[in-house]
């Protein structure tokens, strides 16, 4: 009667077992559910939610972003273009002055990321030569990877193409169509031939009718080179070795004065 009983038992819990499959079964039919759909739906979401290239471009310089949501990967972040008349419109006045020497065709706008000093990516932009566009998305990408800590980098057009005002703020730039201070002589920045990485720390110092000269003044601080600095660039350090093996050279190599945030490159 014991076996019995446990046969019965367990047929019972075959037919159950087989009506709640089939149960399950009808359900999935009756809702046109697949059973990979759910995971594959999920799946084209989260590839349609990545940032391309274009929605990279419409975000304003400074954004913070996540380089996993970046469709293609940290690759996608680093372009040149043309100067489209958005970035004409911007700049027109002020970075840029009607001019016989640099015609706008031979200018590029770059988009990079960077490190921020916050320890996150952000989106740069820089305006340079078209003869360097290409070493300068280099440069930008090897710092990048290495984590090399820059502050801000937008046109220097959102400091009224003002130099002293851009440099107080720490904010890494390119062009500007401007002279040497003090001189009547064109600036490589005005050819887009030059780059200031994180200029308040890394000031321009010069004697002048024997007076130093600190640019910006709030850089006054950071004149003794012998401190230790992570944001300061030094002879040899990864920025330093990035800029001169493609070519440029440092101002902080400089005899006449001593330009520590520039690099400059001879077309």
């Amino acid at each position: 009667m014991k076996n019995k009983k446990t046969s019965d038992i367990f047929r019972s819990g075959n037919k159950l077992f087989l009506s709640c499959s089939l149960l399950i079964i009808l359900l999935i039919i009756s809702m046109d559910i697949h059973p990979s759909s759910a995971a594959s739906d999920s799946s084209e979401a989260a590839a349609e939610s990545l940032l391309n290239k274009s929605a990279l471009n419409a975000l304003p310089a400074g954004t913070v972003i996540n380089t996993s949501q970046v469709k293609g990967g940290i690759n996608t972040g680093f372009y040149s273009s043309q100067i489209n008349k958005a970035v004409k419109k911007r700049i027109t006045g002020n970075s840029y002055k009607e001019n016989k020497e640099i015609p706008l065709s031979d200018l590029r706008y770059i988009r990079v990321l960077y490190y921020g000093f916050d320890k996150k990516t952000h989106i740069g932009e820089l305006i340079v030569n078209k003869s360097i566009s290409k070493d300068i998305l280099a440069i930008f990408k090897e710092l990048y990877k290495a984590k090399y800590p820059i502050e801000k980098m937008v046109l220097i057009d959102e400091y009224d193409a003002e130099d002293e005002a851009s440099m107080e703020d720490n904010n890494t730039s390119a062009f500007n169509y401007r002279t040497i201070a003090g001189s009547k002589a064109l600036s490589k920045h005005a050819m887009g031939l030059a780059v200031d990485i994180n200029p308040l720390y890394n000031p321009c110092v010069e004697k002048i009718n024997g007076k130093t000269v600190v640019a910006p003044a709030s850089g006054k601080k950071y004149t003794d080179r012998s401190l230790a600095n992570e944001y300061y660039i030094k002879k040899n350090d990864i920025c330093y070795k990035a800029f001169t093996k493609r070519g440029f050279t440092w101002g902080g190599s400089w005899n006449s004065l001593k330009d520590y945030q520039h690099f400059q490159k001879i077309k």
